[in-house]
């Protein structure tokens, strides 16, 4: 997936879709599952952690 690749720990990022769409923080954390989805850890600057899928976010 290209995901993966465009998608990497500490790189900044905003959400573009998905429930926490508007929300940005450093990647903290990415994971692939069996099924190939792409997830990642988003730490925002108040130190408040949500997860999300890779495909919802743009690299900054």
């Amino acid at each position: 997936m290209s995901d993966a690749v465009q998608v990497r720990n500490g790189q900044h990022c905003l959400v573009i879709g998905g429930a926490h769409k508007g929300k940005s923080g450093l990647v903290e954390d990415c994971n692939v599952s069996k099924g190939q989805t792409v997830t990642i850890t988003v730490r925002q600057a108040d130190g408040e952690r949500f997860k999300t899928m890779a495909r919802n976010v743009t690299v900054q």
